[in-house]
């Protein structure tokens, strides 16, 4: 059957199943008004939700022109690469006019192309070679704050009675001190006083980046046209950086000690959120053919529908942290602790749990703000590497919720090995060795022997194209360090490998697209205490599937629970021999993965 037929059958399934749904919660489908019929209807299937999406982080994909930053023109250069790999749509990380105090996210022009990236003809150009080659792009759209140098800062800054004052939060000091004790993400306070007007203006990331004033109508009118000027362009995804702090709470009263270990959820409580992103929506991303996106950090999981219910007409989906940061404190977020594989799959049953009928999810295992999932939640020893790479692949790619691969995990690239603190680039890793180390908190040491594993910067490193110097990734001097480990991990050896993980998530891809069980099925964990074996299914109909995962590096003998026997063996990665028709065990090695269809 075609995917075009696939889709159809799936239309007509679900399409019986909300009506029915609609009948038992509303009595008939009648007594609702024609519009939310419509959009019962309409919301699922999604182009969006079959889609398969790669996060490209162009400062590291690929340089062009040799001066050791990737570039607009390196992400059409590697196209097909992306295309092979079965991608239909990519999200980049901010493109816009930037002085990169935090690689992108200070915009200093929201209708500029960075100018280490490239020009706004090879943007152009950049969509139309994605449309010929029927892939979407999605951008990232960061309005929560802008750069410092952002004209409508400059303007705010220059005086109290500037028109542009009321763009940003400026307030007077309180007994002399900050107007109240907001911690900045980055470390330090969130307020940064001005000397010329005697005032602090509200910074909840770094100093040189200022919070809009959502509260300002002139300010979401300006914003809400710069979002229809890239829309214009055919960009057809829209993912909103850390979203849910755009409304800020009235008075900005202090945080109480309790709040302030856990600030990042009371930044997102603003009375007015919901409120605006209904507004933007009806305003602007209604009118296009628009995936969006929600970075909703910090927002507490039983809140987090509300921004992605699609009967509320807000956002498409949405980005939770909840897996991703399962082992990280919330006061010390650069801190480590264990987990386990229960908290693990309980903390995906749970996110599964939340977006529920009207809700659908993104799913990711790494991005640019967390480190490499394999050296996060596999093993990224040289014998486990490939292994476990390939079983992280198995479960990203079987999920109930869009998938989400960052550059390089198709490779199985690792943490970079850093040393010593100089060796790190990003602004949040300094921020709190200041708070931390220099404060006489927190040793050295155990700061470092953290960070290695946490960092932002692990993600950042160039992609590892080749082996030729470099990487393949610049013919200059690289603006980040190259991780050592790129002669034995490259995507030149991997795309020949038909063993290696490159081409096992090109399979994967593929029974994707063409398993709609796999994308909009029921998702079921089979036993979430096991801490061994991770297997669940995903049911479409009279179609069951179940996925298993061995997270150990030892062989496992796993019987089927509930009187389940295998039918046919869809892929198995690293088995001893493949699976045979009725049988009711897995001998499964270290690190092995499978997807099996049940009788």
């Amino acid at each position: 059957m075609s995917r075009h037929g696939l889709n159809t059958a799936i239309a007509i399934f679900l399409t019986t199943s909300l009506s029915a749904t609609c009948q038992q919660a509303f009595g008939t489908t009648q007594s609702l008004p024609h519009k939310e019929v419509v959009q019962q209807s309409d919301a699922i299937p999604a182009w969006w939700k079959e889609a398969v999406f790669y996060q490209v982080y162009p400062r590291s994909f690929k340089d062009t022109n040799g001066d050791g930053i990737g570039d607009i023109n390196g992400i059409i250069e590697k196209l097909d690469y992306l295309k092979t790999l079965g991608i239909d749509a990519i999200w980049i990380n901010p493109h816009y006019d930037s002085p990169n105090t935090d690689n992108g996210y200070d915009i200093r022009d929201f209708r500029k192309i960075m100018k280490e990236y490239g020009t706004m003809e090879d943007f152009d150009r950049l969509i139309a070679e994605m449309k010929k080659r029927n892939m979407r792009l999605m951008i990232d759209v960061v309005i929560n704050h802008t750069s410092d140098q952002n004209e409508w800062f400059v303007q705010s800054k220059s005086s109290k009675s500037n028109p542009y004052r009321n763009y940003y939060f400026w307030k007077d000091a309180k007994e002399g001190q900050a107007p109240n004790n907001y911690p900045s993400f980055f470390g330090g306070s969130a307020w940064q006083k001005d000397e010329k007007t005697n005032q602090y203006y509200l910074h909840y990331f770094a100093k040189q980046q200022p919070d809009l004033n959502w509260d300002n109508p002139k300010v979401r009118q300006d914003l809400y046209a710069m979002l229809r000027f890239w829309l214009d362009k055919g960009v057809s995804g829209m993912r909103f950086d850390t979203v849910a702090t755009y409304s800020k709470i009235p008075d900005f009263p202090n945080l109480t000690q309790q709040q302030l270990t856990n600030f990042a959820e009371e930044y997102t409580q603003g009375p007015n959120i919901h409120r605006y992103i209904n507004e933007m929506n009806r305003e602007v991303l209604s009118h296009y053919d628009v995936a969006t996106a929600g970075e909703i950090f910090g927002v507490p999981l039983d809140q987090s529908i509300k921004f992605f219910d699609y009967r509320r007409n807000e956002l498409d989906m949405a980005f939770t942290f909840d897996l991703v940061r399962l082992d990280r404190y919330v006061d010390e977020r650069w801190r480590r602790k264990d987990w386990s594989l229960s908290q693990f799959r309980q903390t995906i049953d749970k996110v599964d749990h939340t977006a529920g009928e009207y809700g659908w999810n993104a799913f990711f295992l790494d991005n640019h703000d967390n480190p490499r999932a394999v050296s996060h939640f596999g093993d990224d020893r040289p014998q486990w590497r490939e292994h476990s790479a390939k079983a992280l692949a198995t479960l990203m790619l079987t999920q109930r919720a869009t998938p989400f691969i960052y550059q390089g995990s198709e490779l199985g690239m690792t943490n970079y090995p850093f040393k010593t603190i100089d060796e790190f680039d990003d602004i949040e890793v300094k921020g709190f060795w200041h708070d931390y180390v220099e404060n006489g908190k927190v040793k050295a040491d155990e700061f470092l022997q953290n960070v290695r594993l946490t960092s932002r910067d692990n993600s950042r490193t160039p992609f590892q194209w080749d082996t030729s110097k470099n990487a393949g990734f610049t013919t200059g001097k690289p603006w980040f360090k190259v991780n050592p480990n790129y002669e034995e991990i490259n995507a030149a050896s991997q795309i020949k490998s038909p063993a290696s993980v490159f081409n096992y998530y090109r399979q994967l891809i593929k029974i994707r697209h063409d398993t709609p069980a796999l994308t909009y099925g029921a998702y079921t964990d089979l036993d979430p205490k096991n801490n061994t074996v991770y297997a669940y299914t995903r049911t479409l109909g009279t179609e069951k599937y179940l996925v298993v995962v061995n997270f150990k590096q030892q062989r496992v003998n796993y019987k089927l629970p509930e009187n389940m026997s295998i039918n046919t063996t869809i892929i198995e990665s690293d088995a001893r021999h493949a699976a045979k028709k009725n049988e009711t065990t897995l001998n499964l090695n270290p690190w092995q993965a499978g997807i099996y269809k049940l009788n």
